[in-house]
């Protein structure tokens, strides 16, 4: 999984002056050429191509039309995050908004107006409510244990998103039906598919968010009505009374926009259970250790699965005024992008980023800004994904509970192409036989 080699955008570039004397022009001042799509055909290798050779890994390009600077490490995640640096009002592009976030989401605020909107996604940071999902899913998890038997074959992956698509909506109090579980699994999971591509997977996505804006918009109607009665505290029941002061309660379709932004990025954890079942069948040493209740390990496991592998590639904000970081400038307007994959496997923060070592997070603390699946600094005021302990806590028990589920793996393909974003095993991790775990 190891990124390809490549040229970089650091360091003296030579040209030619006059005819027969060389002339070398220093690449912070070169016209700079947009590099959009190589960022689509290169995916997770793009930027880290071109970091190789930047000794202060910070690289100067050119991204949709504008000058664009990529800079990686923890103290460039402080710069990154830092209102007075970097905005997100207008630097998410509209394929995006279309697919994966919605528009007006709160990924697109700053200032006061994103603290307003993420007062919304505070309660989320409870450590109850992450144990009250995680108890949903898992229940719905040895549930569907018992169908798994029954089959012959199970593409995990698939298997997973229904899942938790009916974990997620039962904790926040979103009514779904039997009949109707499975066709919203597939449209939540075609919004994180299709919003980095081009073709069928992105308007198969664009096709599933109108859908479900729709349906959700619907829903915060009724309740609000009256018609619907949802529990006291629910997600739903916090995003039908959400205001956004001084501008009053969301309108609808925005207020599903966010229901969604919270319902989809659980269903996403979809893409680390395929990935902790491909670490498992790599590296069958793991499974011991997840199944001997040693919650220490557990949490490293789950943590070495979003560092090692390939989720989000980087992200993206637009400058606040000129900028410099490390002798290279970007103008006012112009795109900060944070290379995350690159981060993740830098070898001066992990040493072996290559390997799959889940024991470097016993090792030592980690810092908050060098492991950034899901966003830098911090998350109850500025833009970190204030889902990510759901992400973490729903990680770790279905880690747990897939080390301990006995099945056999046909052969297949699972490799993990770093060209597609967001990546995934290509067979989605097929398992047959599945046998229910002991009881102990």
């Amino acid at each position: 999984m190891r990124a390809a080699k490549g040229g970089a955008e650091g360091g003296p570039v030579r040209v030619w002056g006059e005819p027969g004397n060389p002339a070398v022009m220093d690449v912070r001042t070169r016209p700079l050429i947009d590099r959009s799509l190589e960022a689509l055909t290169e995916g997770y290798a793009w930027l880290p191509n071109r970091m190789r050779e930047s000794p202060d890994q910070v690289v100067r390009t050119r991204v949709l039309g504008r000058p664009a600077l990529a800079v990686r490490g923890p103290e460039a995640v402080s710069f990154f995050y830092d209102e007075k640096n970097v905005r997100r009002h207008g630097a998410i592009p509209e394929p995006v908004l279309g697919t994966l976030f919605g528009r007006e989401a709160v990924h697109t605020l700053d200032g006061h107006a994103h603290r307003a909107r993420k007062e919304l996604f505070l309660p989320l940071l409870d450590v109850g409510r992450i144990a009250g999902l995680v108890e949903h899913v898992t229940d719905e998890w040895d549930e569907a244990v018992d169908f798994w038997s029954r089959l012959g074959r199970v593409v995990l992956f698939d298997a997973a998103s229904v899942v938790l698509t009916r974990g997620v909506c039962r904790w926040a109090g979103v009514p779904l039906t039997d009949e109707e579980a499975e066709p919203l699994a597939r449209d939540l999971i075609a919004m994180v598919d299709g919003f980095a591509t081009l073709g069928p997977r992105h308007w198969r996505a664009r096709r599933a968010r109108g859908r479900q804006e729709d349906r959700f918009a619907r829903l915060v109607e009724r309740v609000r009505s009256g018609e619907v009665t949802v529990p006291e505290g629910s997600v739903l029941d916090l995003v039908a009374r959400h205001r956004d002061e001084p501008d009053g309660p969301l309108d609808p379709k925005t207020a599903a926009v966010e229901l969604l932004n919270v319902i989809r990025p659980t269903v996403a954890v979809s893409w680390f259970v395929a990935f902790t079942a491909h670490a498992l069948h790599r590296w069958p040493e793991t499974r011991e250790r997840l199944q001997a209740d040693d919650s220490a390990y557990v949490a490293a496991f789950a943590h070495e699965v979003r560092r090692f592998y390939p989720f989000a590639p980087f992200l993206g904000g637009r400058a606040v005024r000129d900028l410099s970081w490390h002798g290279a400038s970007v103008p006012e307007g112009g795109l900060v992008l944070l290379d995350v994959f690159g981060q993740h496997h830098d070898e001066k923060l992990w040493g072996d980023p290559y390997a799959f070592r889940p024991s470097r997070f016993l090792e030592r603390p980690v810092r908050p800004d060098e492991l950034i699946p899901q966003g830098g600094a911090e998350a109850r005021s500025q833009h970190r994904c204030p889902g990510e302990g759901l992400t973490i806590g729903l990680l770790e028990a279905l880690a747990t509970h897939l080390a301990r589920l006995e099945y056999d793996v046909p052969e297949q393909d699972l490799s993990i192409p770093l060209h597609r974003i967001p990546a995934r095993p290509r067979s989605g991790f097929v398992v047959t036989d599945v046998r229910k775990p002991p009881v102990h």
